[in-house]
């Protein structure tokens, strides 16, 4: 799959097949956080991969984030606060979201989790204090099925078109001809 399509075929998925994902797969996921870009080359990040049933359900109390019970792999991205203070979540966001498009080429879904616990994450996940958590990923095979709510929302929320979302020099201005 070349990265538009990744980019193309991207979507939030919310039910997950028990498949486990292979190491390799996993592996290359995670090395496509690895070499993302960060602010002055600092790395500002650490990924915790949880498949454990228990840290899972852990993870699943905010209030969109209850299907990570069921999901086969949680990450969870943190962000460096000390190491750089400025950027540590836009780095750590830009991993993630290679991640995301690395698991797409792959054949696997994701879901970007934003609703969280943050003490609750840290406490489970025993993650030191210096140590933001940005964001969380739901990680694995799609399970068959229709998913009605993503098919509302796509009739309800289409796609902007380039025009409503770029301007030109300056907000507003449209694209010269």
């Amino acid at each position: 799959m070349d990265l538009f399509e990744a980019i193309r075929e991207r979507k939030s998925v919310r039910s997950y097949d028990e498949k486990p994902v292979p190491t390799d797969v996993l592996e290359k996921i995670l090395e496509a956080a690895r070499i993302a870009p960060s602010a002055s080359n600092v790395q500002p990040w650490h990924f915790i991969i949880v498949t454990d049933l228990q840290k899972r359900t852990a993870l699943s109390t905010g209030k969109y984030a209850k299907f990570l019970e069921n999901t086969p792999v949680v990450i969870a991205g943190l962000g460096d606060r000390e190491a750089s203070p400025k950027w540590h979540v836009v780095d750590v966001t830009i991993a993630m979201e290679n991640m995301v498009l690395a698991a797409t080429a792959e054949g696997l879904g994701t879901c970007w989790i934003g609703s969280f616990h943050e003490s609750e994450v840290k406490a489970a996940l025993s993650i030191p204090d210096k140590w933001e958590v940005v964001a969380m990923l739901a990680l694995g095979y799609e399970k068959e099925k229709m998913d009605i709510t993503r098919a509302i929302l796509k009739r309800l929320h289409k796609r902007k078109t380039l025009n409503e979302i770029t301007s030109y020099e300056s907000f507003g201005k449209t694209k010269p001809t």
